[in-house]
């Protein structure tokens, strides 16, 4: 049985000098999901460029990445290192126009900065436009630094379940417990052939009992449950005793009758009451 959840889309942003840093954070993400979907009905998607954009020729390279990704993103995870990126041609970097593009829409940006010693290499003009471009961010908000990967994976791992309480607070994403309270019932028909007394010359005969299952799924008891086929020419007959009580997580067989007359479809109805109000479901069985 499927569940609803949330789906929120991670971008992670960042030059290309911290690759094992941007597999941390999807890593950590990961973990999280196989964690915790199931049961709070959240499920963060990662994206970067280099494994979800879809090369098209269809402007430059960064309006592209803007289209199918940036734009639709919930989250943003910023990282820096030694570097602040190649010039987009309207932005310092393709990172800082990501940082600058989700920021000024609201979005939770959370940008943070390696303090691993740099490497031997490093390009001192990349490294001073970086330092310049920390200095013009701190004075906008609060910057992370992180010291290895694994303090990287905590830091991201709080960030999330920080901008869950604002993703969805009222007016903006429906909290969670609202959209799981309540019942949410499943129904799932069932046959068993069975022995129905002998023939004259001593051969079983057999009949088929048919029956439904009827489980509620949801995290509330319903109440004033009751079973009905609303066709008006039925050709099954759903005899459930009315109205009763299926407490959550309960499973209640439903016998039904199929007849030679009428010609309707096979629908179970099941109706019921539970906290969030009155409710009605059919069910093609």
């Amino acid at each position: 049985m499927g569940i609803e959840v949330s789906a929120f889309r991670v971008l992670i942003a960042s030059p290309g000098d911290v690759s094992h840093a941007r597999d941390t954070i999807e890593d950590a993400l990961h973990w999280w999901n196989q964690t915790h979907s199931w049961k709070r009905g959240v499920v963060f998607i990662p994206w970067r460029w280099e494994t979800s954009a879809i090369p098209l020729l269809a402007g430059t390279a960064q309006s592209v990445i803007d289209r199918q990704g940036v734009q639709d993103a919930d989250i943003v995870f910023a990282l820096f290192a030694s570097r602040l990126g190649s010039p987009t041609g309207t932005s310092l970097s393709g990172t800082a126009h990501e940082i600058e593009r989700t920021a000024a829409s609201g979005k939770p940006v959370h940008v943070y900065f390696s303090s691993q010693p740099l490497p031997h290499d490093i390009d001192t003009d990349q490294l001073e436009a970086l330092r310049q471009f920390r200095k013009d961010l701190e004075l906008r908000g609060l910057l992370g630094t992180y010291s290895d990967l694994d303090d990287l994976r905590l830091q991201v791992l709080q960030a999330i379940e920080h901008d869950l309480t604002v993703l969805q607070a009222p007016g903006t994403t429906p909290k969670l417990e609202e959209q799981r309270r309540g019942a949410r019932f499943s129904v799932q028909p069932r046959e068993e052939r069975e022995i129905n007394g002998m023939s004259n010359n001593g051969n079983p005969r057999y009949t088929t009992r048919h029956w439904v299952e009827v489980t509620n799924h949801g995290e509330e008891d319903a109440i004033d449950v009751q079973f009905s086929n609303p066709t008006e020419n039925p050709s099954m007959l759903v005899l459930g005793d009315n109205p009763t009580v299926i407490h959550a997580g309960q499973m209640r067989k439903v016998t039904v009758l199929h007849t030679m007359g009428g010609g309707g479809p096979d629908i179970v109805r099941v109706s019921w009451s539970d906290s969030t109000g009155n409710h009605e479901k059919d069910f093609h069985v």
